[in-house]
């Protein structure tokens, strides 16, 4: 089923109208005609809908039954340490299939990548756009939020803002995810922390203990950090229910 992100206020009208961008993805791209079947995803919900008309260089829509959400009822944020290339964007992609809430790019001790302050608005237009294309591909009702770039002495007062946060480290091996979602029932947020190619150094780790974080292991074998955020992601999710 094609699927479409409406931006305008709904209001009480079932007529809706595609984007300027997606007006050429639909007409000229997909082929789509009037009277074929769509699903939208409006206001954060997800709705059937017909095409009623494609005149004037416009396509209008017509809102039908809402759909199930595919929202997980855990809100993951990912903080994921600035990778080298570009590895961001596939673990922005895949994390947002995955269904995170949120990703905050992070610079940490131990990133390669040092993005300048000219860098930052382009960059995180560029991760924006591919959070939205994988949300569209992947059904996602609410598009996860991208912030810009922080430093890790920022990511405390984000921690705080969640009811618990995890820390895969590669020197902890007593605390894996079943045993952490054990001792933390019924979480509506969690914060995932993931470091950058060299891992995450010990001061960097000392800082978010200090900030009730909890370092955890994803087994005895080291993981690539495009690897490590989207294991402990599937693996959460997985362990309070949102992959039944």
């Amino acid at each position: 089923m094609n699927r479409f992100y409406i931006d305008q206020d709904p209001g009480e009208t079932e007529e809706l109208f595609l984007a300027e961008e997606d007006v050429h993805h639909a007409r000229d791209v997909l082929r789509l005609k009037p009277g074929q079947p769509v699903e939208i995803i409006l206001s954060g919900r997800r709705y059937a809908a017909v095409i009623a008309d494609m005149s004037g260089g416009r396509v209008r829509l017509e809102r039908k039954d809402p759909l199930p959400t595919t929202e997980a009822a855990l809100a993951v944020t990912l903080f994921q340490g600035l990778p080298k290339g570009d590895k961001m964007e596939w673990i922005i992609q895949k994390a947002v299939e995955l269904g995170v809430a949120r990703i905050v790019p992070v610079q940490m001790a131990r990133s390669v990548v040092r993005l300048t302050p000219r860098d930052l608005p382009r960059k995180t237009e560029r991760w924006s756009k591919i959070a939205r294309e994988a949300g569209k591909q992947s059904g996602r009702c609410v598009l996860p939020e991208v912030l810009s770039p922080v430093f890790l002495p920022e990511v405390p007062s984000l921690c705080s803002e969640l009811d618990a946060t995890a820390v895969p480290w590669e020197s902890c091996r007593t605390v894996g995810p079943k045993a952490f979602a054990g001792s933390h029932p019924g979480l509506k947020s969690l914060g995932i922390v993931i470091g950058p190619e060299g891992g995450i150094a010990p001061d960097e780790i000392a800082l978010l203990e200090q900030a009730g974080c909890s370092p955890i292991t994803l087994g005895p074998r080291i993981l690539r950090t495009e690897t490590a955020g989207l294991a402990a992601v599937s693996a959460f999710l997985s362990l309070y229910g949102e992959m039944e």
